[in-house]
């Protein structure tokens, strides 16, 4: 984690690409695109911590069906700023064979986190995985994964707020940010 000096500096000189107020509309209208798919069958939703955390805290409010919940802890970015080999630190404790299977994420960014989760899902009995995030990020490379439900689109920088960090800093921004400068791990 950054020490608070260089947090403040962080954020001070990043640039607001989704204000708090679409970052609501984007949950809001997210939420009522699931209730169309999934409304009728008590899904199994499996937040994927910890940037998932915020997403999914807006998001249940919004969802007016029965579901499950649970988690799953994969991450390849520990507290950096580029991906590396994915760790398991937690797998799901729900039984997910024959469920229908909703993974919320915070960002689908390279897809390669988010491939491996779906893909453990569906080799451990999911009936369906539906992938939800609140950004996808615009690359030229393709993706190993789509997401099914998508809050907004972001360009290729590297962003923060509304759960995503910056260093371990800032998942408790209400607005999404662009980092004004490269950021080393």
């Amino acid at each position: 984690m950054l020490d608070p000096a260089e947090s403040r500096r962080l954020l001070e000189s990043a640039e607001v690409i989704c204000p708090a107020a679409d970052v609501t509309a984007a949950v809001a209208r997210v939420a009522g695109e699931i209730t169309e798919v999934l409304g009728d069958r008590c899904p199994l939703v499996i937040a994927v911590m910890g940037g998932a955390v915020v997403f999914t805290g807006h998001l249940l409010t919004l969802l007016r069906f029965p579901l499950d919940l649970d988690y799953v802890h994969a991450t390849r970015y520990r507290d950096g700023t580029t991906g590396g080999e994915i760790i398991w630190k937690v797998r799901p404790k729900e039984d997910v064979r024959g469920r229908v299977v909703l993974v919320v994420d915070d960002i689908l960014d390279a897809g390669f986190t988010l491939a491996a989760i779906r893909n453990s899902l569906l080799e451990a009995g999911a009936a369906e995985v539906h992938i939800a995030v609140f950004c996808e990020k615009q690359l030229a490379a393709a993706k190993p994964v789509r997401a099914d439900f998508i809050g907004v689109t972001v360009p290729d920088r590297f962003v923060f707020g509304f759960g995503m960090d910056i260093r371990g800093a800032w998942r408790n921004l209400p607005a999404v940010y662009a980092a004004a400068e490269p950021t080393a791990t």
